[in-house]
Parts: structure tokens; sequence; C-alpha cells
């Protein structure tokens, strides 16, 4: 299947959008892959395991994958991908990616990063028999390499929460279940109250651009979807062209079935009964001057969000 629609879930990560990506995954003729920004290293380096169980390079789907893609996964250089991710897929990018013009250099490697992904969507929808594919990558400056490629064929999910909330977060303390022994990554990666405040900023700041260029986007705050997961997931479920009943029941509770996701938060592994309920542990959780400190570093944007 050449022909697919893609779906870019994108925001400042612990802002709740692993649950809506999973809901999004049993969808029929949907297929959610978890956060493939992080595959090259993760899954190609490291051999961190797909959200099946299964160590990436047994699994039967990224195995097939893999050849529809490239002829296999051993036909790419997975150190010369990290090294042309760097080069382009950056936040201090983001300013040169959205400019209209890019010298020749970086927009033949921008052109070289993204036709990995193209292979790659189409190999996912091919071998899944999916008309969607939903990236939950949420990087920002990815959604700039995208854009430039795609343009308004692809349809961006921008996923946004309180920064005092998102803030709590980054600072917890959690293991990474799919870590390996020799992984530096033991724990999710961890941030300041203030840099958290930085990036939710210029994260939310560059999709917001992209919805002004022209891609088609749809904003979930997270608040209004735990608030009425069944109204809000609904409207999500319409974005990415389905209009039937929903995965959850009216009580907002849903059953996960097994998918084939590569790195992300630990939910991806998670099967069976889940609860949709808002979590406002931050809320006393958080120490009074992080919160001073995130609502000043935030207050030129927060109020267009409902903050």
């Amino acid at each position: 299947m050449s022909d697919y629609q893609l779906v870019f879930v994108g925001g400042l990560g612990r802002s709740g959008s692993t649950l809506i990506e999973r809901l999004l995954g049993e969808l029929p003729d949907v297929c959610s892959v978890g956060e493939l920004v992080h595959m090259w290293r993760r899954s190609l380096v490291d051999g961190e395991p797909c959200g099946c169980g299964a160590p990436f390079a047994d699994c039967s789907f990224w195995s097939a994958v893999g050849v529809e893609a490239f002829g296999g996964w051993d036909r790419l250089d997975a150190r010369e991908v990290l090294d042309l991710k760097d080069s382009v897929d950056r936040t201090r990018f983001v300013p040169r990616l959205l400019s209209r013009e890019l010298p020749a250099e970086a927009a033949e490697r921008v052109r070289r990063y993204t036709d990995l992904y193209d292979r790659l969507y189409a190999a996912i929808a091919s071998v899944s028999g999916c008309a969607v594919v939903v990236d939950s990558s949420k990087h920002a400056s990815l959604a700039a390499c995208l854009w430039r490629r795609y343009g308004r064929r692809m349809r961006v999910l921008h996923v946004v929460r309180d920064p005092r909330a998102v803030a709590h977060s980054w600072g917890k303390r959690v293991p990474r279940p799919d870590a390996m022994r020799s992984s530096p990554e033991q724990e999710m990666a961890r941030r300041s109250p203030g840099g958290t405040a930085v990036q939710w900023m210029a994260q939310n700041a560059v999709l917001a651009s992209l919805a002004r260029r022209g891609a088609p986007t749809r904003r979930v705050r997270y608040e209004d979807f735990v608030a009425a997961p069944v109204r809000e997931f609904r409207a999500i479920a319409g974005f990415v062209g389905h209009h039937g009943e929903v995965p959850l029941a009216p009580d907002g509770t849903a059953r996960l079935s097994c998918t084939h996701t590569v790195s992300g938060n630990p939910m991806r592994f998670t099967t069976g009964p889940v609860a949709v309920r808002a979590d406002t542990s931050w809320q006393g959780g958080l120490a009074r001057r992080d919160r001073i400190t995130v609502s000043v570093l935030t207050a030129p944007a927060r109020w267009r969000y409902g903050y």
C-alpha cells in the first residue's frame, strides 16, 4: 500500500499523548507505531523490544516492514541515519526548516532524512494493511522536517497540557522497562521545571506555526480529553477519518490490545482494560517555587490554550 494518510502526534511529552495514540490504534484501518523518531537508536542499535514484547529484531511485523522499506534492516546503516538526523532534526534548526527556502545542502539532507520516513510509513501501511499510519514522535523539529515533504498531506494532532502538570511529570523518576542493561537511558528523561517550561513554549509554538502554514491540525487539551473522553476521542477519530464507533465505553474505559509500538511511555506495553481519568497530582506535588517559575516562563502562551 503506497497511498496512506500520515497522522503525526505532536506536543511535549508527558501530556497524555500515549493513551490517545493507543486508542487510535484500536480503530479499524489505523496503525499506531509509537515514537518512530527514537527507533533508529533504541530499536536498531540498542535492540529494545517492540510493544508486543518481542525483541525488535525478532518481531515478525517489524521484520516485514524492514524488508518492505529497505530490503531488510541490515541494509540500513543506523549510525549514518543518526548522524543525518542530528544534522537536520533538532529544535535549533526549526526556524530554518520553517523558512520558505532552504540552502541547497540543507534541503538535500532534509530530503534524504524524510525519504527514510516516507519509505517506512509506506511499508507500515503495506504490512499492516491499514490506510492510516500514526507516528507519535511528538518532536516538533521532526514535524517541521515532515512538513517540508508532505505539506498539507500530513495531519497533525497537537496535544497540549497545563505546563505546570507537565513540569511535575518531567521531574519524576520513572524506570524504562524496555531499556537494555547496556543502555544509558535506564529511566525516562527528566527536566527541571524551568527547562520544561522552555520546551513547552518551543514545542507548542512550532506546532502552532505549522497550523498557521496550513497543516491540517486538531488541538487536543489533555484536560478536555480526560473530562469527556468519549466525546473528545470521537472528534479525534473523525479528524483521522474514522466516523464509526470508538473503543471507549460510556464511563471512559477501554480495552487495549497488543500493538507493535517502538519506544515511548511504558504504557505502550499495557494491554487489557484501562480507564481514562485525570492525573491532578501536580496540584499538590509541584513545589510552590517551581509552580511560580513555570507559570512565569509560560505566561506568554498559557492563555492561548486556556491555562
